[in-house]
């Protein structure tokens, strides 16, 4: 039982620390698109893929936790 929340906890903890890695590397891009000169369009893209891409790791953390917690999984 504690070794199945143990995997939970690790779970959540991996795909935060993805969600985090893909936030400072989004930003990253951002900062140097926007020492170029691209349209900021191409900006507002990134901060698309970037808010997306951490939203779904996170939510892929939380529902994986739920849905192995209710014994569903």
């Amino acid at each position: 039982m504690l070794s199945q929340y143990m995997e939970q906890i690790e779970a959540l903890g991996l795909n935060l620390f993805f969600a985090s890695i893909f936030f400072f590397i989004g930003m990253a891009i951002h900062d140097v698109l926007k020492q170029g000169k691209v349209p900021k369009f191409g900006r507002n893209i990134v901060w698309l893929v970037l808010f997306l891409g951490c939203a779904g790791f996170i939510a892929k953390g939380l529902i994986q936790v739920f849905w192995e917690g209710s014994g569903i999984g």
